[in-house]
């Protein structure tokens, strides 16, 4: 869990309905299900017209990942590979055989397998440099799925304040209809702007976060699978993958 997020949403979202009520507000009066509707029922709709299917899919399931990022274990996937390299050198590439199989990484493993099947170092760079460059773009492509929700939000947000104006002036003559149509004018530009820099777009730079450490990751497994199939030696892999630590 990632208590960071978790707080900050919660301090965000808690520090506009504390200073409402400081204000001599009511929390009831930010709570206006029609408001809501218009915003994100607009904003949603907005950026399933933008994406594709796929994408969109890939940016719903993607959205757990604020709360529940992917485990990183960097100096624990450079013991393995070390252990990696150390079969090599004493039973050959084919002694890393039995591994591919109980290699949970789907990434490492294809990589295991590349230099099991005696592949050229520069020809596992290439493969495994490709399919790093598809999981990286796919994961940015729903990462912008976020910005672009945070994009949409205000104006979205703004429409619906226009509407609750435009149902404002079809009841001047009804002076009792007037609070609600004037309170989702301006709830419903709160909830655009709101959303916007407190969820969407702050989801997106997480996520993209989550992208880069993802990809340097996985940069550090190719180095590493390269450097066993150049027959380098342990302590130099070694050496070599600590910089990705800092």
């Amino acid at each position: 869990m990632d208590i960071l997020t978790l707080l900050g949403l919660l301090l965000g979202f808690g520090a506009i309905i504390v200073g409402n009520i400081l204000e001599g507000g009511h929390t009831g009066s930010l709570l206006l299900p029609t408001a809501f509707l218009i915003v994100v029922g607009g904003t949603v709709g907005a950026i399933m017209v933008q994406s594709p299917l796929p994408v969109f899919l890939h940016a719903m399931k993607s959205f757990m990942k604020i709360f529940l990022p992917p485990k990183i274990a960097a100096a624990e996937a450079i013991q393995k590979i070390l252990g990696w390299s150390n079969i090599a050198r004493k039973e050959g590439l084919l002694g890393l055989e039995s591994l591919v199989a109980a290699e949970p990484d789907p990434f490492a493993r294809k990589g295991l397998q590349l230099l099991v099947d005696g592949s050229e170092p520069d020809a596992i760079r290439a493969i495994l440099e490709v399919e790093l460059g598809t999981l990286e773009h796919r994961d940015l492509q729903a990462a912008k799925v976020y910005e672009g929700m945070g994009g949409y939000s205000p104006t979205i947000g703004i429409i619906g304040a226009v509407m609750g104006l435009i149902h404002v002036m079809q009841n001047l003559s009804d002076p009792s209809k007037l609070g609600a149509g004037i309170a989702v004018a301006f709830v419903a530009t709160i909830y655009g702007v709101g959303l916007a820099n407190l969820l969407f777009l702050p989801c997106a730079n997480k996520l993209k976060a989550h992208v880069h450490n993802e990809a340097q990751f996985r940069e550090m497994i190719i180095e590493g699978i390269v450097s066993i199939s150049h027959g380098e030696n342990p302590r130099n892999i070694e050496t070599k993958l600590q910089g990705y630590l800092h």
